[in-house]
């Protein structure tokens, strides 16, 4: 009698155990799902990508000078001389404009990175992106990126 006792705390246990288990995995799930990227919007949304017509506007900074030389996340180093950029979804390869909606400067560049990774910012841009902008002294500007051409 007393085995069987123990036999059902047991099972009980286990019971509890996996569901604890399950709901802890359905959390981390759904967690993994929310998007931790925040902007703007103009036309079209991440969950219906239409590449013709998606825009979005948002705070643009660029890399600092010490990253240059550095692997990105397409693999090929990073040159601050290149019009590259980073952004947190858009395939790599991707060409995008980014206006300047202070100075209505505009500039294309070519996803080869994964960022920014500071809360509050749409893209990194290259060193010689961010001078076509004219973002160097302020480091940030709230900007327009609409999708030129996908991955190529």
């Amino acid at each position: 009698m007393h085995q069987i006792g123990k036999v059902v705390v047991l099972r009980s246990m286990m019971r509890c155990t996996s569901r604890l288990i399950a709901i802890t995995a359905a959390v981390l799930l759904l967690a993994g799902c929310a998007s931790a990227v925040r902007y703007r919007s103009v036309e079209g949304t991440a969950a219906t990508l239409d590449y013709a017509t998606t825009k979005w506007r948002g705070i643009a900074s660029y890399y600092h000078d010490d990253f240059d030389g550095r692997l990105t996340a397409s693999g090929e180093p990073f040159h601050q001389n290149r019009m590259t950029a980073a952004h947190p979804f858009l395939p790599m390869g991707t060409l995008v404009r980014v206006v300047n909606l202070q100075n209505g400067r505009s500039v294309v560049v070519r996803i080869n990175d994964r960022g920014p990774h500071k809360p509050g910012r749409i893209i990194d841009l290259s060193r010689a992106a961010a001078i076509q902008l004219g973002i160097i002294e302020s480091g940030t500007a709230e900007v327009e990126v609409s999708i030129v051409a996908g991955a190529q």
